[in-house]
C-alpha cells in the first residue's frame, strides 16, 4: 500500500510530467530549427518544476521546497522539504533523446525518507520510503545479485565542458573499464540510480552532483537491498555530490577501487 506521502509525490510528478512529454515532442522539431531549442528546454524545466512546487505545496504547505531551477524558494517548518529535480537529464531532453526523469525526494532532517523518480516516456514510477521498500510501479525491486565485478556492468555520469575534474574522472573511468563488464553513461543520475535498485545496472559512481540528482536515488537503492556511499566510503553523499551506489557484494570492491584511484590522482 502507499502512503499518503507517496501518492502526493506521484500526482504531481505525473502532472509535471505529461507536460514535459509534450514539450519534448516540441523539441524535437525545433531541432530543425535556426534558433533551436535551448529556450524552449529551459522554459520547459522551469514550467515543471513550477507544476510540483504547486501540487507539492497545496498538498503539504508546511513543508520546505528546494530546487534545481530556483533553488531554495521555501523553508517551510524548518524539519521536511521537498527536494526536487524537474528535469534530469537536460541535455537528453535538448537533443531529443528519449531518456530522462522527474526526481522528488521528501527529507526530513537530515535523512532521506520518502522518492520518487518518474520516467514520463515509459511511464515507469520508481519510488521508496524509508523502511518500506522499493517499487517500480507496483512491483517490489532488488538489487542486481552479482558478486563479481568482471561480471559487472557499472553506469556513471562523465563531467562536460566547464567542470572541473576530468583528469581525475579519466583516472577513475580506466579503472573501471578495466575491471567489469562494462560502462555505461546514460545521462540521467536519478534514472542510474533507479536503475541499480531495479537490478538493471549492477552499480553507479559519479562525481559533483546536485543534491537533487541523488536525494530520491539514494532511498531507491537502500531500499532495494543497495548500498550508496560517497569517495571516502562515508556518508556524505548529499554535501559532497559523489556517489558510488551499489549491491552488497560488489560495495566493497568498487569502493576500494575508485577510491584508491581517486587517491593516486590526486
Amino acid at each position: 500500500m502507499r502512503s499518503a506521502i507517496i501518492n502526493v509525490i506521484d500526482r504531481a510528478a505525473r502532472k509535471a510530467g505529461r507536460g514535459l512529454v509534450r514539450d519534448f515532442g516540441e523539441v524535437q522539431q525545433l531541432q530543425v530549427s535556426r534558433k533551436g531549442p535551448a529556450d524552449f528546454v529551459s522554459a520547459a524545466d522551469l514550467k515543471a518544476e513550477k507544476t510540483l512546487r504547486y501540487e507539492l505545496q497545496r498538498a503539504r504547505p508546511d513543508f520546505g521546497f528546494i530546487g534545481e531551477e530556483g533553488g531554495l524558494v521555501a523553508e517551510g517548518d524548518g524539519l521536511h522539504r521537498w527536494i526536487v529535480d524537474p528535469l534530469d537529464g537536460t541535455t537528453n531532453f535538448l537533443h531529443g533523446i528519449p531518456h530522462f526523469a522527474i526526481s522528488v525526494a521528501l527529507q526530513r532532517g537530515e535523512e532521506i525518507i520518502a522518492g520518487v523518480v518518474y520516467d514520463p516516456l515509459r511511464d515507469e514510477l520508481f519510488w521508496a520510503e524509508r523502511n518500506g521498500g522499493a517499487f517500480l510501479n507496483d512491483r517490489r525491486l532488488r538489487v542486481s545479485s552479482r558478486h563479481n565485478l568482471a561480471d559487472a556492468v557499472i553506469a556513471t555520469g562523465m563531467p562536460f565542458l566547464g567542470k572541473p575534474g576530468h583528469d581525475k574522472y579519466l583516472a577513475s573511468l580506466r579503472a573501471v573499464m578495466l575491471n567489469t563488464a562494462g560502462v555505461r553513461r546514460l545521462g540521467a543520475a536519478a534514472l542510474d540510480l533507479a536503475y541499480v535498485a531495479a537490478g538493471r545496472c549492477d552499480g553507479f559512481w559519479e562525481m559533483g552532483l546536485g543534491l537533487w540528482d541523488m536525494a530520491a536515488g539514494l532511498i531507491l537503492v537502500r531500499e532495494s537491498g543497495g548500498f550508496a556511499c560517497d569517495m571516502d566510503g562515508g556518508q556524505n553523499m548529499l554535501d559532497s555530490g559523489d556517489i558510488i551506489a551499489t549491491n552488497d557484494p560488489l560495495h566493497g570492491p568498487i569502493t576500494k577501487l575508485l577510491r584508491d584511484t581517486n587517491r593516486q590522482a590526486g
